[in-house]
């Protein structure tokens, strides 16, 4: 991808789509900035040289219809105090009214569209709503990493509209630089980290990386599947008897690569699915009926630990036990802190998804980790080895 440090946006129109899908409260008052933090080098590179950037993005799930609830101009003010400056709102992306906001800026400034998912136009990808969009700029730059997994008009149909004028902004640049050095040159002992609940929505994240990592590590619910399919009792856990074959294959695959593939050797576990339920921890694998696996045991902990100390790039999508609950949250915390003290010792690490960013956020290692990605669903298409529309579609029109 063209970089937008490539080139100089003086004089220029930018459309910039951003992922503003921030969450918000009764009052509409956004309760989480990151999204629109990552925006602000982005925006800064395009204002710096003289152009104008015109912001745009969806938020939430309007289905095609116009809804107050869903409106853009509830985060204007938050966007205006994150960038550091007067951030216009220009309206519906059809009317005239945007046409005249944007026609009356001046070099340096910044307007907002209001959310593109007020049309269905927008989710279908739709050609001729993508070329509407294209009128109101010279230059096209997608910063939205987030819906890069999506083939919207906003986010991929419209860069046909900008030939040899498409160009990636700093977030969706760097994410993808980072996942990409995953693969194409990643230092060895390389160790991926994988857990959550169930193996069927990462099956093919597992398939991928089997074919490239070094040592595999599979924990939360998802492991009690592969532990059934190696013949031990699982008691009450979470369990998808038709993932099993999966599990098998994915094992086979592991031991026929050389891959060293870790699953749990003891539990945590629980006589009912509550935090303050009777708990105990097993010895080995084996979880006896009644009783379901919580989080991981001590022993497996050290085993986990020692192969995360002993890598030099690191992987880590997702919980290793009910992460939510302090009580059995001990061993994703403890993979939290394994792989700060890893990445501190030299090695590169990148996390992605919710309750891994969660837990080094709350164990205060965030600052110890080579890239955090907040991409979530285009993180994990791109681990499945899939080529993003959004990515594709700036790369067809270099």
């Amino acid at each position: 991808m063209k970089s937008i440090e490539q080139t100089n946006f003086s004089g220029k129109k930018v459309l910039v789509r951003v992922d503003y899908n921030v969450p918000l409260n009764e009052n509409f008052q956004v309760t989480d900035v990151t999204r629109i933090k990552r925006t602000i080098p982005t925006v800064s590179k395009i204002t710096g040289d003289g152009g104008i950037a015109i912001l745009m993005s969806h938020l939430g799930r309007p289905k095609g219809q116009v809804n107050d609830s869903f409106s853009l101009k509830h985060i204007l003010p938050t966007v205006s105090e994150i960038l550091g400056k007067k951030v216009v709102f220009a309206g519906d992306v059809l009317s005239d009214e945007a046409e005249k906001v944007i026609n009356s800026l001046k070099p340096g400034d910044v307007a907002l569209l209001e959310n593109l998912r007020f049309h269905a136009e927008e989710e279908k990808g739709n050609p001729d709503f993508a070329k509407a969009i294209a009128r109101l700029g010279d230059v096209y730059v997608n910063d939205a990493f987030g819906t890069a997994h999506r083939e919207h008009a906003s986010t991929a149909t419209i860069a046909k509209f900008f030939p040899h004028n498409c160009f990636a902004g700093h977030l969706l640049y760097d994410e993808a630089s980072n996942l990409e050095k995953l693969f194409t040159s990643a230092q060895k002992p390389f160790t991926a980290i994988i857990g959550g609940s169930k193996v069927s929505t990462k099956l093919n994240i597992l398939k991928n990386l089997v074919t490239k990592v070094d040592n595999l590590i599979i924990g939360g619910g998802m492991s009690y599947t592969f532990i059934n399919a190696m013949g031990h009792e699982i008691g009450d856990s979470i369990f998808e008897p038709d993932m099993v074959d999966n599990a098998k294959e994915i094992l086979a695959t592991a031991e026929k690569r050389g891959v060293k593939l870790y699953l749990p050797m003891d539990y945590v576990i629980a006589n009912d699915y509550r935090e303050d339920a009777d708990k105990k921890t097993t010895q080995s694998p084996d979880i006896p009926a009644g009783w379901q696996g919580m989080d991981i045991g001590p022993k497996t902990t050290q085993m986990f630990a020692s192969v995360i100390n002993s890598s030099k790039t690191i992987l880590w999508n997702g919980p290793v036990g009910v992460f939510e609950w302090d009580t059995f949250a001990k061993g994703t915390c403890t993979i939290a802190l394994c792989v700060s003290a890893a990445t501190i010792a030299g090695a590169y690490s990148l996390i992605g998804g919710g309750d891994s960013i969660a837990a080094v956020n709350k164990a205060h290692f965030a600052d110890h980790i080579s890239y955090i990605s907040t991409g979530g669903g285009a993180m994990l298409e791109y681990l499945e080895g899939i080529e993003l529309p959004g990515i594709k579609a700036l790369n067809d029109n270099e």
